[in-house]
C-alpha cells in the first residue's frame, strides 16, 4: 500500500496517518443510542447558592465534575446561582443527574435535580 507524502521538498516529508475504523460486536448503533436517550426523561441539575463556599471554588468543581463544563459557562452558572440564589447547571438523563448531583454536593456544593418538563 503507497502512502502520499506531503510537503515535498528539502527535507523529510509528512506521512499521512491511515484511517482504520473499527468496530465491536454488539455495539449499539448511533441509531440506537438516540433512540434510547429519547426514551429516558430529562432532568436539570440545579445549583443552589450557599454561603460557604468560595466563588472560585464552586467554579473548579464545576469544571471538575460536569463533563465539557468551560470556565466561562462554570462562572456564568455560578454568578447565576449567586445572584439568584439558583442556577440550572446541566440538562441530562435522569441517571447522570442523579451522578452529578451526588458528585457536586460530595464536594461541599449544594445541589438538586428536578424533571426538565415544559421545556429548557
Amino acid at each position: 500500500m503507497a502512502m502520499p507524502i506531503a510537503g515535498l521538498g528539502k527535507g523529510g516529508g509528512v506521512l499521512d496517518k491511515p484511517v482504520i475504523e473499527k468496530t465491536t460486536p454488539g455495539r449499539e448503533s448511533e441509531f440506537d443510542l438516540r433512540k434510547s436517550r429519547k426514551l429516558s426523561p430529562p432532568f436539570r441539575v440545579m445549583l443552589h447558592n450557599d454561603n460557604y463556599n468560595k466563588r472560585e471554588y464552586v467554579v473548579q468543581v464545576l469544571m471538575k465534575v460536569i463533563p465539557g463544563m468551560t470556565l466561562d459557562n462554570a462562572v456564568n452558572i455560578m454568578q447565576e446561582a449567586h445572584y439568584n440564589g439558583l442556577s440550572m447547571v446541566i440538562v441530562c438523563g435522569q441517571s447522570d443527574a442523579e451522578e452529578h448531583c451526588t458528585q457536586l454536593r460530595g464536594n461541599g456544593l449544594l445541589s438538586t435535580i428536578e424533571p426538565a418538563s415544559g421545556g429548557c
